[in-house]
């Protein structure tokens, strides 16, 4: 019971952070390539309407989440949780969406570097070149526009690429800039070192993925250590125990609810700072 309660738990977690797909894949190839059924499509066509209309509001899910449990519970206390849950969940929510917006900065500076080499190479000055580059790329935002500007107009390049430097996600264009001065300080060839910064950068990005994917096994098994007091709250129901009642109607049992939800979250604090600090390295 202990393992398939498990297995589900983390059929459930795969499919709300949007990981079914190699499982959907795995499915077609075992079942001989064979179409899906009717009622597998209306299943991925509602996930599919759920996930358009949640898009930046999933913090809002703890609501409802919170009156299913006020309602079985007969407590007021999962409301007041789920209101308070919000603001944590939109917060931890931003700061996932900022990290994975770094990361694309980060590679975009890579097929930067990589875009205004082969414009280099085709024969195109260095101001017209990085232009294509940017335009191309679209990955500095509104410091595109000033580096753009720039180039254009016979400003200070250099300068522009280490002020766009100074925004998340963008240091690579450091890099950028300290090519763009020795090419122009001393006349060596621009091509040459921004090819060798992007094989850096490359080298880089490489080795964080390797890292994300060895990390991987950690992170799941922090996930499945948040699941397991609630497993453990749906055994007891299933046993006939009825912990909600318990928990949340007794003395003993609300001060084991505050307890346990401290060290909860104590926990998952110490465990996702022991992983950042293997990813950060």
């Amino acid at each position: 019971m202990h393992a398939a309660a498990l297995c589900a738990a983390m059929a459930v977690w795969l499919v709300l952070m949007g990981r079914a797909r190699p499982l959907r894949r795995a499915l077609a190839l075992l079942s001989g390539g064979s179409e899906k059924s009717e009622a597998r499509e209306k299943w991925w066509r509602a996930r599919s309407r759920i996930e358009k209309r949640l898009r930046g509001r999933w913090e809002w899910l703890c609501l409802p989440v919170a009156s299913a449990l006020a309602v079985l519970g007969q407590s007021v206390l999962p409301l007041i949780a789920g209101a308070v849950a919000v603001p944590v969940a939109r917060r931890w929510l931003r700061k996932r969406q900022s990290r994975k917006d770094r990361e694309a900065r980060a590679d975009g500076v890579v097929d930067l570097c990589g875009a205004l080499v082969g414009e280099l190479r085709a024969g195109h000055e260095p101001g017209q070149a990085l232009l294509v580059a940017v335009r191309s790329t679209a990955v500095m935002g509104e410091a595109g526009f000033r580096v753009s500007a720039a180039a254009r107009f016979g400003g200070d390049v250099p300068r522009a690429l280490v002020q766009a430097a100074g925004e998340p996600g963008l240091d690579g264009l450091a890099g950028v800039a300290a090519c763009w001065r020795v090419a122009v300080g001393s006349g060596a060839g621009l091509a040459t070192g921004l090819t060798r910064l992007e094989s850096a950068l490359r080298a880089e990005r490489r080795q964080r993925e390797e890292l994300r994917a060895q990390l991987a096994g950690a992170w799941s098994t922090v996930a499945v250590l948040a699941l397991l007091p609630v497993l453990g709250m749906g055994l007891g129901a299933a046993l006939g125990a009825d912990p909600l009642k318990v928990l949340l109607h007794s003395t003993a049992g609300l001060i084991c609810l505050a307890t346990g939800g401290l060290l909860e979250v104590c926990g998952l604090l110490w465990a996702t700072r022991i992983v950042r600090t293997g990813e950060t390295g």
